[in-house]
């Protein structure tokens, strides 16, 4: 006899979910009547959190059809970003309002375990309160984002003071960020800001003179990797066309907000050194990707890239498209190849080199990327002179750099320095000298993955290519001042306790190699061999720049603070 054949489903209808009409109509007035696009799936998320405050599995699963994706590909994107909130099958919404505390260093020097505490008896049920990583304000810590309003430096008293003018759950203006107060695109033409592009765009200098240019100030890349500035711009003009613009706007290294300064008090600046770099390249768009802790900073943008549009500087059809693209809280997402994974709308996971960015970038053309300081430099240079950027330096330097310094100086803030300061010149002569009771003690020259130093060490020129050889690099130049009221262990494990909840998770020497880390600091008196073995594996195999500079904290410690960990210090590091 024939046996009958089972079914898991009815026949005729589709395996997976059902999509439910609630949640498909939720999704179609979220994303309005503009053309779906998979590259905007990221936004799209941001679209719906925005409305519902949560996205809930049926969100996912709309939003998956009217892409025409498959449910688990939009699920892995929206669960892999910290600032989306997943529910899972019949979880309640989160509180109407976060908060969020944040416990970077520079946070946890100035009190953020007490502000912390402080804010624990919150009602959970209409506040929800987090700790977060560095959320740009390191120089006026402690910061708490209070729904998107930074208060910094923040007390218990104007967080709560905060939270009490939200009127809760209704009137969220009140907790929204406000814009910086920087000059609107009519004023900054006014000012002359253009007019160098509008200059290269008349003939006055060709493609070839503005890298010459570039390359005799010897300008070099801001956002970490020091690549010459006017040779990457040759390299991308070089490759077959087209080809595409990328700013990295998302500066996540904690002890780094250098870039918030630029955007926040000359964002023309920024834009036309963006479109100066876009002409060389011949680019036809540029993606501004902006990390989303920046709130204010991008209602700014959106403004100002809605006017250069409605009256561009120079001919429309001479002009590229302008983007701007939110990030989700993924601190990977400042490594370009990440970056560029999530302007395409997928997860934040570097890619393998070769080919490299310049070649083979977004949407696979050649890719120029930079940040928004070197932009901004680049822009300086063109309206005043290469000789004249290069005349700044000390030690055998050219040039100036804005350094982000935070920590126990006694005016914390973005400085405008020459290249090749030392950190002993930059704290005494910008920062006013150590705060008060404070005297110095160690620091990190670069921030989270730059190392760090003793006080013995202070006087090195603060630059690229110096400070290598005693196991650090300057990076951002994000610096992180420490006074005799710290200790180097623990601001080591700070840092790789953040490493190892930013790590991507793609490749298995920095997935395990930081919480294997994390666990071996946490010992009194740490295995200098093994995690030096350790650090060597994670360096040498790690796809990335997050694994393989995560140790160098651990490993200026044990050069350096031998006797904080029980570990003998040397001449080289282990």
């Amino acid at each position: 006899m024939e046996q009958p054949v089972h079914f898991r489903r009815r026949p005729g209808r589709p395996k997976g979910r059902a999509v439910d009409p609630v949640a498909r109509e939720a999704v179609r007035r979220a994303l309005g009547d503009e053309p779906l696009r998979r590259d905007l799936l990221i936004e799209y998320l941001h679209r719906l959190q925005d409305v519902h405050g949560a996205l809930a599995p049926a969100h996912l699963v709309a939003l998956a059809e009217a892409l025409r994706l498959a449910p688990a590909e939009v699920y892995e994107v929206a669960t892999f970003y910290h600032h989306f909130d997943v529910l899972a099958d019949g979880q309640d919404q989160p509180a109407p309002l976060t908060v969020r505390i944040c416990d970077s260093l520079s946070c946890l020097l100035a009190g953020a375990d007490d502000l912390a505490g402080a804010l624990a008896d919150l009602p959970a049920g209409e506040v929800r309160v987090q700790r977060v990583p560095c959320v740009g304000r390191c120089d006026a810590a402690p910061a708490v984002v209070v729904g998107q309003r930074p208060l910094a430096p923040a007390t218990p008293a104007q967080a709560r003071a905060a939270i009490a003018a939200a009127g809760l759950p209704d009137a969220l203006e009140a907790v929204r960020c406000p814009l910086p107060p920087a000059a609107g695109y009519a004023q900054a033409r006014a000012s002359g800001a253009y007019r160098v592009l509008q200059s290269l765009h008349a003939g006055a200098r060709a493609r070839d003179a503005v890298c010459d240019e570039l390359e005799r100030a010897g300008l070099r890349g801001m956002g970490g990797a020091g690549f010459p500035t006017g040779r990457k711009w040759r390299i991308v003009a070089g490759q077959p066309g087209p080809r595409l613009l990328v700013v990295n706007a998302d500066e996540g290294e904690p002890g780094t907000f250098k870039d918030r300064h630029f955007l926040e008090t000359d964002p023309h600046a920024f834009l036309e050194g963006m479109l100066i770099a876009a002409w060389v390249a011949q680019a036809d768009a540029c993606y501004i990707y902006l990390r989303d802790e920046y709130a204010g900073v991008r209602a700014l943008l959106e403004r100002e890239l809605a006017a250069v549009r409605a009256a561009p500087p120079v001919p429309a059809a001479a002009m590229p498209e302008l983007h701007l693209r939110r990030g989700a809280g993924a601190y990977i997402c400042g490594e370009e190849s990440a970056l560029i994974e999530s302007i395409e709308g997928r997860r934040g996971t570097p890619r393998l080199r070769p080919p490299y960015v310049a070649e083979v970038g977004l949407f696979g053309r050649p890719t120029l990327v930079n940040n928004v300081e070197t932009l901004v430099w680049a822009q300086r240079i063109l309206a005043g002179g290469a000789e004249a950027f290069a005349a700044h330096g000390r030690q055998g330097r050219r040039g100036l750099r804005a350094f982000s310094v935070s920590g126990r100086v006694r005016e914390p803030g973005v400085k405008i320095a020459p290249a090749g300061i030392s950190l002993r010149e930059l704290v005494d002569e910008h920062c006013g000298g150590m705060a008060p009771g404070h005297r110095l003690y160690a620091y990190l020259p670069g921030g989270a993955s730059g190392g760090i130093l003793p006080a013995e060490l202070a006087d090195l020129p603060l630059d690229f290519d110096t400070l290598q050889p005693h196991g650090c690099f300057i990076g951002s130049a994000a610096v992180i001042v420490l006074s005799q009221a710290d200790r180097a262990r623990d601001a080591a494990a700070a840092m790789m306790r953040f490493f190892r909840d930013e790590s991507c998770g793609q490749c298995t020497p920095c997935r395990v190699g930081t919480a294997k880390a994390q666990a071996l600091l946490a010992a009194p008196r740490w295995d200098a061999a093994l995690l030096g073995e350790l650090a060597a594996a994670m360096a040498d195999a790690s796809i990335c720049g997050l694994g393989q500079a995560a140790p160098n904290p651990v490993l200026g410690v044990l050069r350096h603070f031998g006797h904080e960990v029980g570990a003998a210090a040397s001449g080289s590091s282990p």
